[in-house]
């Protein structure tokens, strides 16, 4: 799990555990005082000592950028709003597949569709499951309704 913080004042708490080190401070103290384990401050230690505290600083995160354009995620919305049926498929129900499908249509990207979910999420969209209905209870309704059509 990763500590709280900014990169910045994870990298100032990593740098100062170091310096209290070096200063006399106990592994244990600095630890307890910081609220990381023994292990964590050793580490911090041992990459000081190999590569100076230069060796601590905040690595910048790697976020990949959206195939599609904000254009693109305009027109998808639009796509999605439209229905499934404008699209030309049987039912109105959009899944990834379908999505993926047409983006690749569209605008020429190609997404996974198990990855397609995450960028619908960002764009607003949740994922739904339609409910599933087991073939007794669809019988009894059927029965149901032919009940009450027998008796008006």
């Amino acid at each position: 799990m990763r500590a709280v913080g900014s990169a910045i004042e994870l990298e100032n708490r990593r740098k100062d555990a170091v310096r209290r080190i070096r200063a006399g401070g106990r592994v244990a103290d600095v630890a307890n005082d910081l609220g990381v384990s023994r292990v964590t401050v050793s580490k911090w230690k041992k990459t000081a000592i190999e590569g100076g505290l230069r060796a601590l600083n905040a690595v910048p995160q790697h976020v990949l950028q959206s195939r599609m354009s904000s254009e693109q995620k305009r027109q998808l919305k639009k796509i999605l709003i439209g229905g499934a049926l404008a699209r030309g498929y049987p039912t109105d129900l959009w899944t990834c597949d379908r999505i993926a499908h047409v983006v690749l249509e569209e605008f020429g990207v190609s997404y996974n569709s198990a990855h397609l979910g995450r960028v619908l999420l960002k764009m607003g969209y949740s994922c739904q499951k339609t409910p599933v209905v087991h073939a007794n209870t669809m019988m009894q309704q059927h029965e149901s309704f032919e009940a009450k059509l027998g008796n008006e």
